[in-house]
């Protein structure tokens, strides 16, 4: 029996060392990771309740401003072509979400959808808007459709971008790493073993323009990852992703908000058919289906969705008021 237990040790500490040379990854100082992915335009703001957020505010001041949420394990660089091809025109904020980018995990670990629409709410007030746009993609799409709920009457318009919230639309495959992050205890391993490959593999399985996979994107999201704190609040935000309530009743001023709904027909993280039901609960909604394009069309279409965008923008300006 002694032996036994002496091999199964053995066998045990083997298998651990391989996992541990295979993946392991630590954390990167904040500072190291702040000097690579910040630039002029960074801002750090201090929210209040020890919440600072990595923010950028970009284009004319006194235009019309949106503000872009991006989505899970994903940073405010999602948005940046977007941004080249809207920011002389139109004011645009976007930001690290807690538990993202160079943002890092929320003091009071609030991955629920009031604290993410409690911090959209204090952006908002801290860059002085009373009515603004707002967009989201996947994780910062389901925000978005959150956000509108509790203050519809802050809002001028939204966009959704293959948005997460839908009832029922499950996807039909689920990219290794979101896997390993809803695995209890197998998520908490990922907190050092965290391999770029694997990071890869998800990035690849989430889109079907395979040309932005590049090797400086995949650095971009396996490193910033890495920040102190967000491997943590990943698996902490995973944990309450089955109690989402996406089924809570609509308000009558939400359902009237117009909105811009944009998919890649062949997102297989969350299906299309998720678009139809955000195009069926908004009334005054517009809806662009992109062939050929997955689960990210702003980076995998950037040319097409940015023009969708501004011709939306440009019809709700020229809208006549309520």
């Amino acid at each position: 029996m002694r032996k036994f237990f002496k091999w199964t040790a053995i066998v045990l500490l083997v298998l651990i060392a391989a996992l541990l040379g295979w993946g392991y990854a630590p954390d990167i100082p904040a500072k190291e990771l702040r000097a690579k992915y910040a630039n002029a335009e960074s801002e750090f703001v201090d929210l209040g309740d020890g919440l600072t957020v990595h923010l950028r505010d970009e284009g004319p001041k006194d235009a019309p401003a949106l503000i872009l949420l991006h989505g899970s394990n994903a940073s405010l660089h999602t948005w940046q072509q977007w941004v080249d091809r809207l920011g002389k025109d139109y004011r645009i904020i976007r930001y690290d979400q807690p538990g993202h980018g160079l943002t890092g995990p929320h003091p009071k670990d609030d991955y629920t959808a009031a604290g993410f629409v409690d911090v959209v709410d204090r952006v908002a007030k801290n860059r002085g808007l009373t009515q603004f746009y707002l967009g989201g993609n996947s994780m910062g799409g389901w925000v978005t459709h959150e956000y509108a709920k509790a203050h519809p009457e802050k809002l001028l318009g939204i966009i959704l971008v293959d948005a997460a919230g839908a009832p029922d639309s499950r996807p039909k495959s689920t990219p290794i790493g979101f896997r390993i992050a809803r695995l209890p205890g197998v998520n908490r391993l990922a907190q050092i073993v965290t391999p770029r490959g694997m990071i890869e593999t998800s990035l690849k399985q989430s889109v079907s323009n395979q040309a932005i996979v590049t090797d400086a994107e995949v650095d971009e999201y396996w490193e910033l990852l890495r920040h102190p704190g967000n491997r943590e609040a990943t698996g902490k935000r995973f944990a309450l992703y089955g109690s989402r309530n996406t089924t809570t009743p609509v308000p009558e001023a939400t359902r009237k908000l117009p909105a811009l709904i944009i998919w890649g027909e062949e997102d297989k993280l969350i299906p299309v058919s998720a678009a139809k039901w955000f195009a069926s609960t908004y009334s005054g909604s517009t809806s662009q289906i992109y062939k050929g394009i997955g689960h990210i069309p702003m980076e995998e279409s950037p040319d097409r969705s940015a023009a969708d965008v501004r011709a939306w923008l440009v019809s709700q300006q020229a809208a006549p008021a309520n």
